[in-house]
């Protein structure tokens, strides 16, 4: 793929993009960090209730709301780090329009990249996937998909799509049945969008990805081994590594369509 004038002018729009999406994460990620069984946090860590937007779930992470304790300042920002994150998404985006290129699916990608790092910032905080970010993340993903297999040139095909988030899904969901104790329901939930994603451009992706998510987190977890912070029977969050297989496979399939 040459870097043409386009192809650049389109890697820093979805750069921008990433960008300012990724500003809006910090908010949703706080608010869904919660323990099992909890209320998704309404309040923010100095006690004001977290106002604005689609019910205060849309807007920055910070209060402006003042308080009387002498030491506050005029604002307090909670969650994830906003530079970071933002820096992150645009990362993602920008690499992702440049090895999809100019292509019907590149609009999916961008469009589920900000979701995706939300989903990972969430599980590895709180180790969970919630209901309200996996469900829509398969549904969007397939309905995405659906719509760009109608617009000419693109690289992929729904069918196998479809396949790949039924493969994905009762894979993760047999391995939930045989060991429960390894991952959570939401990790089989994460599956089924994943493996839709991957599966856009055949079984291969599907594969590759799949590999690179058990790879990446196999080495992870022997890190962590060789400095002596493994602590055995102790839970590792599998979702930010499916998510991060998953993006390898995206990037070097749509690279190579």
């Amino acid at each position: 793929m040459d870097l043409d004038p386009w192809l650049i002018a389109l890697t820093l729009t979805a750069a921008l993009w990433g960008a300012a999406t990724g500003t809006l994460l910090p908010r949703p990620a706080y608010r869904f960090t919660v323990d099992e069984e909890t209320p998704w946090q309404h309040e923010c860590p100095t006690g004001h209730r977290i106002t604005g937007m689609a019910s205060g779930w849309l807007g920055p992470a910070r209060c402006t709301t003042p308080t009387s304790t002498p030491l506050s300042t005029p604002t307090c920002a909670y969650g994830p780090s906003t530079p970071t994150v933002a820096t992150t998404t645009a990362l993602v985006c920008a690499l992702l329009a440049l090895a999809t290129g100019p292509r019907p699916e590149l609009a999916v990608w961008l469009l589920l990249a900000p979701l995706g790092v939300l989903l990972t910032l969430v599980d590895l905080k709180a180790q969970r996937l919630p209901d309200p970010l996996t469900l829509p993340f398969a549904g969007l993903t397939l309905t995405l998909l659906g719509a760009a297999a109608f617009v000419p040139e693109h690289a992929g095909q729904w069918r196998t799509a479809a396949y790949g988030a039924l493969a994905l899904g009762g894979f993760y969901f047999l391995f939930f049945l045989i060991r429960p104790v390894a991952l959570g329901f939401g990790d089989v939930k994460l599956a089924l969008g994943l493996g839709a994603a991957l599966g856009w451009y055949g079984w291969g992706a599907l594969y590759l990805g799949t590999f690179a998510g058990a790879l990446i987190g196999s080495a992870y977890t022997l890190i962590l081994a060789a400095r002596g912070r493994a602590v055995r029977g102790q839970m590792v969050a599998l979702g930010p590594f499916m998510i991060a297989g998953a993006y390898v496979g995206l990037l070097l399939e749509a690279y190579a369509a």
